[in-house]
C-alpha cells in the first residue's frame, strides 16, 4: 500500500511527532511505500523524526503549497494519513487528493485552546460541545489568552477543522474518551491499540528507605506540577519516611515549580527535589528504572497520556488523576491507583501516591500489574488495526469511482 503520512511538522515536537518516529518505520519495514509531507520543518533545536530509515519527504514551506499538493497527487497514494496542519485551507486541499484518514490525538476542532479544560475558579475539566456558546466562556472560565483577537482566530480555525474533519474517510483514535467525544460532536471513530515503545522490564528492587517519584513531561500549568508539589506535604507526613521527587522535562513553568520546591522542602523536613530538564531516552529509562512510581498529576483531561503505559511497561506503576482518558491506560488497584479529577486536589493525588506504596505486597502486585497492561500497547496490535482501516477507506473509495 502506498502511504502518505501528513503532519504540521518533521521535528520531534511532542507526542504526536513520537507516535510518527515509530510508526513510519514500522510501516516501512511492514513493506508498505511511504512518504513524509509536512508543512515547516521547526523547530530546528528538536530532532528530525523518521531517523534512520529512508523515506521520501517534502516540506511545504520549501516548495510552495501548489508545487507541494500538486506531487503529492502525482505520487498518487492509496490512503493519505493525517495528524493535524496548522493551516486548513491546505488540510483542504490535501483531502481532494486521495482517500484521507485522520488520527485524533487531541481536541483536534472540538475547542478553542485545545485545552478543553476550565482554569476559573477552580481547574475542572470541560464537558461542553464545541460552539459559538464557547465564546462566551472563554474569559470567564480562562479557557485560553487574554487576547480577543486571539481567541476569534483561534475559533475560526478550530470551527474549520471541524468541518474538514467531516470529510475524512475515516478517523480513528486511541481511547474510549476520545471516541466518546468525537461523537459528541457528530464524528464516528474507530478506536485503535496505541503503541508505545515497550523497552526491557526492569527488576525494580523492593522499595527502600525513601520513596522515589518521578514526574516525567512537559511543565506547563495543566500538567499539575504545582499540586504534585502541594501533595508532597501529605506524603511526607502520612509515610514517615524521606521522599524524593525527580522532575524529568521543561517548559513555560518549569521557574514557578522551582520557587515552589525550595518553599516546601524549607518548611517539610525529609524531602529532596530535583529538576533534571529535558532528558535524553537513554537516560529517561535510567531515572525509570530508578523510581519507584510515575506520578501523572496533569489536570487536563490527558486525551491518552502515552508515559504512563511507557512506564508500565518497564514495570513502573502510576498515581494519577482520572481525568480524560487516562484511566483507559490506568486501572485503578491493577497497575497503579488514581485520584478524583473533578475537581483535582493535592490530598486526593497524595492519597493515590499512599496507596501505591505503603503496603508493600500491594506494591508488588502493582508492579506485576503495570508490565501487563503496558504490555498491550504494542505496534503489532496497532499496525493491524490501522491497516484494516487503510484498507477499508481505500476500497470505499474505489468502489464510489
Amino acid at each position: 500500500m502506498r502511504i502518505a503520512v501528513v503532519n504540521w511538522s518533521r521535528r520531534l515536537v511532542g507526542g504526536i511527532e513520537s507516535y510518527l518516529d515509530s510508526v513510519i518505520p514500522s510501516l516501512i519495514q511492514a513493506r508498505h511505500e511511504v512518504k513524509f509531507w509536512h508543512e515547516v520543518d521547526v523547530p530546528v533545536d528538536r530532532d528530525p523524526l523518521a531517523r534512520g530509515v529512508d523515506v521520501p519527504t517534502v516540506c511545504v514551506a520549501d516548495v510552495g503549497q501548489a508545487t507541494a499538493v500538486a506531487g503529492l497527487r502525482a505520487w498518487r497514494p492509496d490512503v493519505v494519513y493525517v495528524h493535524g496542519l496548522l493551516d486548513p485551507n491546505l488540510e483542504g486541499q490535501i483531502l481532494d487528493v486521495a482517500p484521507s484518514v485522520f488520527f485524533a490525538h487531541a481536541y483536534y476542532g472540538m475547542c478553542i485552546s485545545g485545552s478543553k479544560t476550565f482554569t476559573r475558579p477552580v481547574v475542572t475539566p470541560c464537558s461542553r460541545v464545541f460552539g459559538w456558546p464557547c465564546l462566551l466562556h472563554y474569559f470567564p472560565h480562562g479557557c485560553g489568552g487574554r487576547s480577543p483577537l486571539t481567541m476569534w482566530r483561534e475559533y475560526q480555525r478550530q470551527a474549520e477543522r471541524l468541518t474538514l474533519l467531516r470529510r475524512y474517510g475515516a478517523i480513528v483514535t486511541h481511547t474510549d474518551h476520545m471516541r466518546t467525544e468525537l461523537a459528541r460532536h457528530g464524528l464516528v471513530a474507530t478506536q485503535v491499540v496505541y503503541p508505545v515503545d515497550l523497552g526491557t522490564v526492569v527488576n525494580h528492587s523492593p522499595i527502600e528507605k525513601v520513596w522515589r517519584l518521578l514526574f516525567a513531561g512537559r511543565m506547563d500549568r495543566l500538567k499539575g506540577g504545582q499540586v504534585l508539589l502541594d501533595a508532597l506535604a501529605y506524603v511526607r507526613r502520612r509515610a514517615d519516611r524521606p521522599v524524593h521527587l525527580r522532575f524529568a522535562g521543561d517548559g513555560p513553568e518549569r521557574a514557578r515549580w522551582e520557587r515552589q520546591a525550595e518553599h516546601v522542602t524549607s518548611r517539610e523536613g525529609g524531602l529532596g527535589i530535583e529538576f533534571v530538564g529535558w532528558v535524553s531516552q537513554t537516560e529517561l529509562e535510567r531515572l525509570t528504572a530508578a523510581a519507584d512510581l510515575l506520578v501523572v498529576p496533569s489536570l487536563w483531561p490527558e486525551p491518552f497520556g502515552s508515559g504512563g503505559p511507557w512506564a508500565g511497561a518497564r514495570g513502573l506503576p502510576a498515581a494519577a488523576f482520572a481525568v480524560g482518558g487516562i484511566s483507559e491506560w490506568l486501572v485503578d488497584g491493577v497497575n497503579g491507583h488514581l485520584a478524583p479529577g473533578n475537581p483535582p486536589t493535592a490530598a486526593g493525588l497524595a492519597d493515590a501516591i499512599l496507596n501505591c506504596l505503603a503496603d508493600p505486597q500491594e506494591y508488588a502486585r502493582l508492579r506485576t500489574g503495570a508490565v501487563e497492561v503496558g504490555r498491550r500497547f504494542n505496534m503489532q496490535a496497532h499496525l493491524g488495526s490501522l491497516l484494516d482501516v487503510f484498507a477499508a477507506v481505500s476500497a470505499n473509495e474505489h468502489a464510489r469511482a
